[in-house]
Order: structure tokens, then C-alpha cells, then sequence
């Protein structure tokens, strides 16, 4: 196909480019070679007048062109992919599409077996692959190197569309041998212990952090880890405590020497969201996975939600 004479083939290589910031990273990723990579850069240099790439000292940089186009032409490359490549149908009995979801390990932990559970009934050739969460998952939508994001509500994009899944409260988890473990937890309690933190490898504060600090508790650090499902292992035989999900407690619990107090103050639950990109609300594949989520949660619901 070619777009008022450019070869579309081009189009998907500058898009690349222009992401990469890099020709031999956007080589890499295309499956070509450096050599075909810059040819094609050149070919596009000639189409639009313009350098779009430059090497200052060690790295490339983006011409003020080549960043007017970088969010057009990734525009016009989704709603390509969106309505000319898209399957008119989605049958789940015979599909063996494969859906790529950001997520994070606590919903991989309660929420995804759930869901793969599901889909395995109604659409045995069906994959998943699930990738870890990352600054700016809407970006990962937006070059359809994501289907969908399951994320705290407040971190969706305003860009797109979302839905909501479930709502999560937060509690404290100890050991069971922590002193803390016996009778009602303070807040003195809870300001005294050491804590231990989970932060995401990037530099948005976790959900239950930025809670915190949005109520002004400030809580003393003593362990910082990059994922939540490390944590309760990292409590036993401590007198340190951590602020986690409350599906994801009672899961520990079951398996692990661990007890489980309310907070000693009250601060937002998290809405628990899933995100599309906006030209995909129409996709038949991706407004079944919508469906079996919403199925998911309630079996998620019934199997790890016990009562207050």
C-alpha cells in the first residue's frame, strides 16, 4: 500500500524509529539490518524534507519535525491496524488469538488466574501474554504493543477508554509472631514499626503509597522491593509490617505464617480498571476478554473476598 506515494512499509519504519530514537534499536526490533534500517531513513529524510534523526555527540535526537510526525503517524498506523487489519468477528471456540495485558504481580496473583481460567472454557486456543507494568502503559496501547492495561483507575489515561473491574481496599500484614499481631493496631503502632515498601520499577509511587502520603502519614522504611508478591516472605520472623491489597493478604494467608490487622486510618480504596485503546472499542476479540473480566472478577470475588 502506498500513502500518496509513500510506501506504508516506510511509515511503519519511521514509527519505529521515531520511537526508538535509534536506528540500530529500530533495526533490531523490525528484524532488519542496519544498513536496510538507514536506507529507509533516508528514503523518508527525502520524502519529508527534514532530518527527522540527528546525531548530536553519541546519541540521536528528534528533529521538531520528525516530533510533529511520531504522534501522527503512530495515529494513522492504529487506525490502519484497527479498521482494515482487524478480524470482523471474534469466534471463541475456534479462535487462537493471542491478547498481550499490561499487569501488575497482585492482580497476576488473584485476579489473572481467574480470568485464563475462564477463557480456557470458552476458548481452549486462545493465549495470553502478560507483561509487566511500565511508565506510561498508554504509550504501550498506543504502538499496539499492548491490548489492554489492568491498572488503578487513577492512573488511566485520559486518552481512552476504561472500565471498571473491582474495588480494593488496603491492610496491614505481619507476621504471626510479630507483637503487633495481638490485639487492635494503632496508629502510634503503626508510625513505629519499620515497614516494608513496595516500589514499582518506575517512578510512580505504588497505589497504597500515594494514598498515604495523600493523608499525610509518612511511615518508617526499612525495606524497599520492586514487587508486591515478595513481600510477605520478607515479614516472617520480623516485627516489621507491610501495607497490601486485601485479596492479596488473605491469599498469603492461606499459605504462609501471616496475620492480618486493619489500617489504623482510613484512606481511599483503589478502583481497579482495565484500558483499550479508543479505536479498539469495536474489536469483537477484545470486547469478549472485556466480558470474561468482568465474569473473572466475580468468580475472584467468591473465591478470595471473605467476609468483613
Amino acid at each position: 500500500m502506498r500513502l500518496n506515494k509513500l510506501d506504508l512499509n516506510l511509515l511503519v519504519a519511521l514509527d519505529v524509529m521515531l520511537s526508538e530514537v535509534s536506528v540500530t534499536a529500530a533495526a533490531e526490533r523490525m528484524h532488519m539490518s542496519q544498513s536496510a534500517m538507514s536506507n529507509a531513513l533516508g528514503r523518508l529524510r527525502e520524502h519529508f524534507g527534514d532530518k527527522l534523526l540527528v546525531q548530536v555527540g553519541r546519541r540521536m535526537e528528534i528533529t521538531p519535525r520528525g516530533l510533529m510526525l511520531r504522534e501522527a503517524v503512530r495515529d494513522v498506523l492504529m487506525r490502519i491496524d484497527t479498521s482494515i487489519m482487524q478480524q470482523p468477528e471474534f469466534d471463541p471456540a475456534s479462535a487462537t488469538r493471542e491478547f498481550k495485558i499490561l499487569v501488575s504481580d497482585y492482580s497476576l496473583m488473584t485476579f489473572i488466574p481467574h480470568l485464563i481460567t475462564l477463557a480456557a472454557q470458552q476458548s481452549p486456543g486462545t493465549r495470553f501474554h502478560l507483561l509487566a507494568q511500565v511508565e506510561g502503559p498508554e504509550h504501550k496501547l498506543e504502538h499496539g504493543e499492548a491490548d489492554m492495561v489492568i491498572i488503578p483507575g487513577n492512573y488511566c489515561s485520559k486518552d481512552h477508554p476504561q472500565e471498571f473491574l473491582w474495588q480494593e481496599e488496603f491492610v496491614c500484614l505481619m507476621w504471626d509472631g510479630n507483637r503487633l499481631a495481638q490485639g487492635a493496631l494503632t496508629l502510634n503502632d503503626y508510625l513505629a514499626a519499620g515497614h516494608i515498601r513496595m516500589q514499582p520499577a518506575i517512578t510512580t509511587p505504588s497505589i497504597e503509597s500515594a494514598y498515604l502520603m495523600r493523608a499525610g502519614i509518612e511511615r518508617r522504611i526499612e525495606i524497599t522491593t520492586h514487587n508486591f508478591l515478595s513481600v510477605p516472605a520478607m515479614l516472617i520472623g520480623t516485627e516489621r509490617i507491610a501495607t497490601v491489597h486485601r485479596r492479596l493478604a488473605h491469599m498469603v494467608q492461606r499459605i504462609m505464617p501471616v496475620a492480618i490487622q486493619p489500617l489504623p486510618i482510613n484512606i481511599a480504596h483503589m478502583e481497579q480498571c482495565v484500558q483499550w485503546h479508543k479505536y479498539r472499542t469495536m474489536d469483537p476479540g477484545l470486547i469478549w476478554l472485556r466480558d470474561m473480566m468482568q465474569q473473572a472478577v466475580k468468580r475472584m470475588n467468591h473465591d478470595l473476598l471473605p467476609a468483613p
